[in-house]
């Protein structure tokens, strides 16, 4: 749903950049999608996330814009603002290609944790660990789980 957000505004303009406020308006007033300030944490989140680039004043997405289905009355939701735990989302997807309950995988990566590592093992470095075991890409997730790992 944030690409949806991201892309609906360079689609819609049918330009490859606009400035920060050009997509403050079309989020805020054109659209009455939500007010100024998530309009900012939409645009500070995609570019965290990697879904926007800035060059000088200018933002593009970084991805093909063209590319992405916005569904007639598309109105994006609060959960975009939201960010969610990138290991949430690993262990999420792995359980999703193992048809296995979120719990058993959580308890996997705890027991990896505790019994391989003394518990001296970051839950985002376990995660990646799993990730590789069962094959599920987490390689967009990196940058986050890597201050995640400096934190905890």
């Amino acid at each position: 749903m944030l690409k949806q957000t991201i892309a609906s505004p360079f689609k819609s303009m049918r330009k490859d950049g606009l400035k920060k406020n050009e997509i403050i308006y079309y989020l805020t007033l054109d659209r009455r999608w939500m007010n100024k300030d998530q309009a900012e944490k939409v645009i500070k989140i995609g570019l965290e996330e990697g879904l926007l680039t800035k060059e000088k004043d200018m933002l593009s997405p970084a991805f093909d814009a063209s590319s992405v289905e916005i569904p007639i009355g598309f109105k994006p939701g609060s959960e975009i603002l939201k960010r969610r735990d990138p290991v949430e989302e690993i262990l999420g997807r792995i359980a999703e290609k193992n048809k296995a309950e979120i719990s058993k995988v959580t308890a996997e990566m705890n027991e990896l944790i505790r019994v391989n590592f003394d518990g001296h093992l970051s839950a985002a470095a376990a995660s990646v660990i799993l990730a590789r075991k069962y094959g599920v890409p987490f390689e967009e997730y990196l940058s986050e789980l890597k201050k995640q790992a400096k934190v905890t």
